[in-house]
């Protein structure tokens, strides 16, 4: 085997997409291209000088950036929005500085960062504690947006994005499909075939005199194929306030409906807006229910922090006990509580909440920590910093297309401010020269990893993935960097 086929099986964990070997045969693949005997467990270090290995074989993830954060204290977003108020800004270009280095496509990529409700959801025999571990995964979806005020790059048409986490268990997919209207469709299954997760995303961006709004059109589906059932929702609505004057703070809201399509069952989440003094500021509360709308459930909590589920009866006497009594004493859960319901999270960290503990409930989900440094790099997560990562020899695999290799994004992340800045210029202009071309040539465009269909089970529109990306066919990708 070459070193490019080596670099290829740990990558992916697959031959192509028709593999039918089995899957787990990916952890020897990995541990065949790092030298390592796959079941022995107890070597650490650095393997020939370069690659830091973990105890379980597994390579380490990047842990900083290559260079910190860029100040905006000396810029003024107001003088590029003034003209914008009550408009769709995605026709807008703004300044670098006001960007993270990271593709759109790469921020969806962070739904996966709590894959492990996934897989508790895989796992549950009870269809109830299913739509739990799917409600948490849904909220999780959106928590690396806390104190993100960054905006991702936008997709050039045509970009894509792959990652394979051998260690998570999953392998994933996008692609910008469309630019006018911008639409990301993405793709995803588990390793050990047990879930495929996908959809497509517009967002819809106004800007409101003192808040940008972001509206997260599209569907999301997840699909557990043990228990054949397929799950569908929206995200809710993001704002950041504050653009022109302040400290830019974030808030999500919106009703977000989960819907099991097999079971009739639907979960519903409120995430409350902020209000006048601020008291329901990342609160996210709603309950599951069955087909004849019987509560089965409660859901609350706050998606910058935790989610607890407790029954319908439980909560209602809390809450009626609180109104009556006024202020009570904050009841918190035990550790063993905790520790019971994190056993499946191997990195679940101890986090100080301020959601208001209803006792005998049960911990669905806790927000990881984020890195010492992580004011220094955007507010990044740990998963976040390494989606950019561009291990050597990885170009020569990964599609021409890929976020990774995009100059503006990976000078912005090296520090190269004025670099990133011309780059950014040059790409907009080379897809808005390629358009023109298109148009006078009478060329339509064709995406290569999606195709435009139906979602099976909303019978909405959707970007549906067409399969074959990781055969690595990549001889007929549009040249867009």
């Amino acid at each position: 085997m070459n070193s490019e086929e080596e670099f290829y099986d740990a990558v992916t964990g697959f031959d192509s997409d028709n593999s039918s070997g089995d899957f787990s045969e990916a952890n020897h693949k990995v541990a065949e291209m790092l030298d390592l005997d796959p079941h022995q467990s107890n070597r650490t270090g650095k393997h020939n000088g370069e690659t830091e290995i973990q105890e379980n074989g597994i390579k380490r993830h990047r842990t900083s950036l290559p260079a910190p954060m860029f100040s905006r204290n000396d810029f003024s977003v107001w003088s590029i929005l003034k003209k914008c108020i009550g408009l769709e800004l995605s026709k807008i270009t703004m300044p670098i500085v006001f960007n993270e280095p990271l593709s759109f496509l790469q921020r969806i990529t962070e739904y996966m960062e709590h894959i492990y409700l996934i897989n508790k959801a895989c796992n549950h025999a009870d269809p109830l504690e299913r739509m739990q571990a799917v409600a948490a995964f849904a909220v999780s979806a959106v928590a690396s947006q806390w104190e993100r005020t960054g905006k991702p790059f936008n997709p050039l048409l045509g970009e894509t994005y792959e990652l394979t986490r051998e260690d998570l268990g999953f392998r994933f997919i996008s692609e910008q499909v469309s630019h006018h209207p911008p639409i990301s469709a993405f793709y995803s299954e588990g390793l050990n075939k047990d879930f495929i997760f996908h959809g497509s995303i517009y967002p819809k961006l106004k800007f409101w005199g003192k808040s940008i709004e972001a509206e997260p059109r599209g569907t999301i589906t997840l699909e557990l194929l043990k228990h054949n059932e397929a799950y569908t929702w929206t995200n809710p609505t993001c704002c950041v306030h504050n653009v022109i004057i302040g400290k830019l703070w974030l808030e999500q809201y919106g009703t977000v409906e989960i819907v099991n399509h097999s079971t009739g069952d639907k979960c519903v989440l409120n995430f409350k807006p902020c209000g006048l003094f601020g008291k329901e500021l990342h609160r996210v509360e709603g309950h599951i229910q069955d087909k004849n709308r019987k509560k089965l459930c409660v859901i609350y909590g706050k998606w910058t922090e935790c989610l607890w589920c407790t029954d319908p009866t439980t909560y209602e006497t809390y809450k009626k006990n609180e109104k009556r009594g006024g202020e009570q004493k904050k009841p918190k859960p035990s550790e063993d509580v905790i520790k019971s319901e994190n056993d499946e999270a191997d990195d679940m960290p101890e986090v100080q909440d301020t959601v208001q503990f209803i006792p005998g409930s049960k911990l669905l989900w806790r927000i990881n920590c984020r890195p010492p440094n992580s004011s220094q790099m955007y507010n990044f997560t740990s998963f976040a910093v390494s989606l950019n990562e561009l291990e050597k020899g990885m170009e020569a695999i990964l599609a021409p297309t890929d976020c990774r290799l995009r100059p503006d994004i990976r000078n912005m992340e090296n520090g190269n401010m004025d670099v990133a800045s011309k780059e950014k210029e040059r790409l907009e202009e080379k897809q808005r020269a390629a358009r023109k071309e298109r148009a006078k040539d009478e060329v339509e465009w064709h995406t290569r990893w999606f195709h435009q269909g139906t979602n099976p089970y909303t019978g909405t529109s959707d970007w549906l993935y067409s399969g074959g990306y990781f055969d690595r066919n990549f001889s007929d990708c549009p040249d867009i960097y």
